[in-house]
């Protein structure tokens, strides 16, 4: 193990094997931490949060020559983890990312620099969430999934298994494309199944269905389900599905 005299370490905080912690990390009380964890410099981590084994926390963006979404990679703030956040195995969360309270990450998740994830959210394993994305609070997005630079998830958002976002209509073709880039919006409990495709910059409205398989090319008008490639409005969401009248709903802290 491997534990820098710089780093600040919080009491009741337990180490696995061959743990790595730079200088510039802070861990906070009642933290634990599996094996072959790296965690590296400017990582705050909050009290009661659990990270698995292999994880590595901090990672600095390598800016290939062609990129053309990931910024300097010298100037990014800390990575971020609120109170009790779970980081599963083989987790990369970047710095510059901002986690809040309660987040849950499934094992081999990727979270990219400049995003932030509001509290109670959980993340699924192998999902990557790339730069430059805010998500809510207490959505899901599951498995595999796949969550393009760019794009925003307002609160109670739920992403299927395999779900891919976009934000490049030129498809890495011509300087022009640069000026147009953009994920999508879902707007508050908005739904979206499994293997769907949501094309770049559109906005699916809120407490709008998207379903499985479905190819989105145009904006989803709020509450209505939309199937097929490309997707169509079919009927309105039934009124038992609506996000108010679920019981985890917190109306009290919804800020709208």
């Amino acid at each position: 193990m491997s534990v820098s005299e710089k780093a600040r370490i919080g009491t009741n905080v337990t180490f696995g094997e061959y743990v790595v912690v730079e200088e510039d990390v802070q861990i906070a009380e009642n933290v634990t931490i599996g094996h072959h964890v790296v965690i590296r410099s400017g990582v705050r981590i909050g009290p009661n949060c659990v990270i698995n084994d292999g994880a590595i926390l901090g990672k600095r963006p390598g800016k290939a020559s062609l990129s053309a979404t990931t910024g300097d990679p010298k100037v990014y703030p800390p990575l971020v983890l609120g109170s009790a956040v779970t980081v599963g195995a083989g987790c990369i969360l970047y710095v510059g990312a901002a986690i809040g309270d309660g987040v849950f990450f499934g094992d081999q998740a990727t979270l990219r620099e400049d995003v932030s994830v509001g509290e109670l959210t959980i993340i699924g394993r192998g999902a990557t969430v790339e730069n430059k994305v805010t998500i809510g609070r207490k959505c899901k997005i599951e498995t595999e999934a796949y969550i393009t630079a760019f794009s925003t998830i307002e609160d109670y958002c739920f992403i299927a298994p395999e779900v891919t976002f976009t934000n490049d209509n030129f498809l890495g073709r011509t300087e022009e494309r640069k000026k147009h880039f953009g994920g999508p919006t879902l707007k508050k409990g908005a739904r979206i199944g499994a293997n769907a495709t949501i094309l770049p910059n559109l906005v699916i409205g809120e407490d709008a269905l998207v379903a499985a398989g479905s190819v989105v090319t145009k904006d989803v008008p709020p509450r209505m389900v939309v199937v097929g490639s490309p997707a169509r409005a079919v009927r309105p969401v039934p009124e038992e599905q609506l996000i108010e009248n679920q019981v985890f709903y917190d109306k009290a802290g919804d800020p709208k």
